[in-house]
């Protein structure tokens, strides 16, 4: 999936980066990010594309919200492109994205947000129906307006961030950004992508201990955003381990 996103933005821009956000994984991703920094690390051995991947360790889980705090504070460049690696979106979309930013910026048209709509979710169905709930619910709760809050394909421009201030560390971070991008009066526009079977890891916004952190998140985010008026307060994030910190225990 890396190697997918380095030859797309090779076509797309410049000077681009890839960055990869480890979040507790316990299988062989630590090997196949070693490997990826081995390739395309500052020291690289890849001419093409040697410097153009960062590898961001945590010696803990984060959850979803934090790695994804984690790997927007992380991006040096205007235009911030991100989605999971799970397999479930195919990074070679990302053109799409980037052709309806050119499209309506040449017509004329501002816009700050440009974010993927999944024409079929991929998922089991009970997972499909928890989330077609959970959507509607949440707009009705939150007002948001774009078509699919969980998308979690979008490219960004840097300057959201300079007023989007995100606090959550779990799930609830989409719903979060896409709230705060409206409520700030940024122009999203939505393009329909392609939505498949997980290939790698498993969901953890199912399990029990996830859903409380999630229910939990959302009350705030509503007591910060339509009751007080505010965007709430960060949660805390860990420092990253140094280059070349040797692997925790159990991963």
């Amino acid at each position: 999936m890396v190697m997918e996103a380095l030859v797309v933005l090779r076509e797309l821009a410049s000077e681009y980066e890839v960055v990869v956000v480890e979040n507790g994984s316990t299988d062989y991703a630590w090997d196949v990010l070693d490997e990826l920094e081995r390739l395309y690390g500052e020291n690289g051995v890849d001419p093409h594309d040697r410097g153009r991947v960062r590898i961001i360790r945590f010696a803990e889980a984060l959850d979803y919200g934090g790695a994804l705090r984690a790997g927007f504070g992380a991006c040096r460049y205007d235009l911030i492109f991100y989605t999971d690696g799970d397999g479930q979106y195919d990074v070679r979309e990302l053109r799409s994205l980037y052709a309806a930013l050119e499209r309506e910026e040449t017509a004329g048209r501002r816009v700050d947000v440009v974010m993927g709509n999944k024409l079929t979710r991929r998922d089991p169905v009970h997972r499909r129906f928890i989330s077609y709930t959970y959507h509607h619910l949440m707009r009705f709760v939150f007002r948001f307006e774009v078509h699919d809050v969980d998308c979690d394909f979008r490219l960004i421009k840097r300057h959201v961030f300079d007023k989007v201030i995100l606090t959550q560390n779990s799930g609830a971070i989409a719903l979060e950004l896409m709230t705060k991008v409206q409520m700030q009066g940024f122009r999203t526009v939505e393009v329909p992508v392609n939505h498949f079977h997980r290939a790698y890891g498993g969901s953890q916004f199912f399990r029990f201990g996830r859903i409380i952190k999630v229910i939990v998140s959302l009350a705030k985010l509503w007591w910060w955003l339509r009751v007080q008026g505010g965007s709430g307060v960060p949660s805390p994030l860990p420092q990253p381990l140094p280059v070349g910190a040797p692997r925790p225990a159990g991963r």
